[in-house]
Order: C-alpha cells, then structure tokens, then sequence
C-alpha cells in the first residue's frame, strides 16, 4: 500500500533509493491533534476510515474495497520503515469525548539519494472540513526538513480533488506541472505535481536596514560565527532546530551582532545562549570571513576559532549538536554561506 492520502496521490519511488538509519520519531502535538507512530490497536479504525470510497478514490495505491488486513499489513509497513529510514508514516489522532480518535495519517517517503522526501496524508471522511489535513500535513513537513536529511518534498493530487491541492498550496507547496497517473480504484487520472523548498515551508531569511539604502541595494546581515574545537581536533557543527529559517541546516554556532555589539562580544553571548559554555574574548581568534548574497539580503559573517571555553556545549535550544572531524565537515549540509569555509577550516586544522 502507498502512502494513503486525503489529498496527494503517490509516485512510484525510483529504484535509487537509499535506506538510512532508523528514524526514532517521537509524537509530535499540533494545536488539536498528536502524530504519533501506528500501533496494531489502530488497525480497526484505519480499516474503517480508509475502507469508504470516499477516501479511497483519493488515493492512487489503495483498491475499494479496502480489505481488513490491508490495514494490519500496513501498520507493519510503517515501522518497517521506520527502523530502516526509508519512510515516517504516522497516525493523526484528536479526542473526542476525552478519548483519543484516529482521525487520519500523514507521511514521508524519502529518497535520501536525492535527498526528497515525498508527502502523503488522508483524513477520513467524518472529519473534513475542520482543517485536520492542513495542521497535520504542515507540521509534519516542518518537522521533516528540520530533522531528516531532505533538501525538498514533493507531492502529487488528482486534479479533481480542489481540497486538498488547497491545503498542499496553504503550508507552502508550489505547484510544478501536471501528469497522468494510474489510481488502482478508478483507473488513470490527471494530477498536478507540488514541490516545496526549505524556505516555502519556513520562509525565507530577513535582514532589517538600519538605514536607508541606495536604489538596487540590499540590507546587510552581520552574524558571527565560531568553530569550536575540542583535543581531538573536532568541530562542533549545530542543526538549525524546527521554527527557524533554514532549519535542517548544519552551521557553526553563532548569531547575528545586536546594535552596538562587537563580533566577539555576539558570540560570547550567542554560546551562552546557545550552548551553555562561557567563552572570553581572549580565547577567540579571527580566522576568515563569508560574504554571500542572498535572494534577499547580503551576509558577512566572521567565523573565529575557540579551543578553550568553560562548561560542556550543550543544546540549550533544541538544536542537534555533533563533533566532526574536518575531513567529514563537507558531509553535512550547510548554508551556502558556511560552504566556501570549509575548506580553509580542513585544510588549517
């Protein structure tokens, strides 16, 4: 069985597909409703949801009727892959009357050899129109590029099915042509294809300008950044955690300078903030500097070298913290203004 959804129909994954490491998914709660993983428990409720013409007629590999255990079957395919990192496919479930009710299921296949991910989400049929499939579907997205190793999702939706080609535009998906596509319970149907970049889905970064600027220009960002490395010469590399521009991202720890601020004394606060260790400015030494133009702001950001600092860095903001040896820096995405550094950083340590 394919991703089952309320909206987008599935296409087939290339054969190129890379199975990772296990996903450890935890429930994830929106304003209404908590993504958790399926259990067995789920397989009468999903059996009775999916199994309405419908819900299946929205989905291009689910049959009508949808047999009892389809339902079974599918819950195991679910954590299966989890354990094997090739796909998160969870429940969405509310309450109702105090009690918890599956209401629906969202999910991610990944290609980690293009790093995409592909979404999917159904919702059953008593439960349209109060904007389930629009809160599920946006924050499991969110929480995918923050924390899987995808530059993108996609998305597929019969032509037909104005509801949920509103929800998938509604959390930032754009549309990008159109195709025909096989429906195993009605039969070849048109469908619009979606894509989602990092920045549809968390927008794109901002500088402010503090002054008027000249026709054509753009604000400039001041950010400071610092490489922290411990005796056995590794860098310390943070994952931008879910809520910021460029989430997913892996970056040395930092932040933007505060009116007045030096670079040094951003950063002193910034891993105060950030990381929980204490730093003084004699113990951080200049080493290069990014320029980068952005769609819609330029950055400079000096990065400084540190060896000695008081604490354990710890993740004080929820990011994902990791020690990596230079040789390994250029494996962890990053934002193109950190790249051009990387080398200078392996090369000098």
């Amino acid at each position: 069985m394919t991703t089952p959804a309320e909206a987008s129909a599935s296409i087939p994954l290339s054969s190129a597909t890379v199975a990772g490491t296990q996903i450890n998914f935890l429930p994830l709660e929106t304003g209404r409703l908590v993504l958790r993983a399926f259990t067995l428990e789920d397989a009468v409720s999903l059996h009775s949801l999916i199994n309405d013409w419908r819900v299946c007629r929205t989905l291009a590999g689910v049959a009508y009727p949808y047999g009892r255990d389809q339902a079974d079957a599918w819950i195991d395919e679910t954590a299966t892959q989890l354990r094997s990192g090739t796909g998160c496919h969870v429940a969405i479930a509310g309450t109702e009357v105090g009690r918890e009710t599956l209401v629906g299921g969202v999910g991610i296949r990944l290609d980690r050899a293009v790093r995409e991910g592909r979404l999917g989400y159904w919702v059953g049929w008593q439960f349209w129109g109060h904007g389930v499939a629009t809160e599920a579907a946006g924050r499991l997205a969110r929480w995918a590029m923050a924390n899987l190793e995808i530059d993108r999702l996609t998305a597929t939706v019969a032509i037909d099915n104005p509801r949920s080609i509103a929800v998938l535009r509604r959390i930032g998906f754009r549309p990008n042509g159109e195709a025909m596509l096989d429906f195993i319970g009605r039969g070849e149907q048109r469908v619009v294809g979606f894509t989602a970049s990092r920045d549809d889905i968390f927008g794109h970064a901002e500088a402010t300008a503090l002054a008027p600027l000249p026709a054509g220009a753009k604000p400039l960002l001041l950010v400071a950044a610092c490489a922290l490395i411990d005796v056995d010469g590794r860098v310390l590399l943070a994952r931008r955690p879910e809520g910021k521009k460029m989430s997913g991202l892996w970056e040395f720890p930092g932040g933007k300078l505060a009116a007045g601020e030096t670079p040094e004394s951003a950063l002193i606060r910034e891993l105060k903030e950030e990381l929980g260790i204490d730093v003084t400015t004699s113990c951080l030494a200049a080493f290069a500097f990014a320029s980068h133009d952005y769609e819609r702001f330029h950055l400079l950001m000096p990065l400084y070298l540190c060896r000695r600092w008081r604490g354990t860095p710890t993740s004080v903001e929820g990011q994902t913290l990791a020690w990596v040896r230079p040789d390994k820096l250029a494996d962890y995405p990053m934002p193109p203004a950190d790249k051009p550094l990387i080398p200078l950083l392996r090369d000098f340590l």
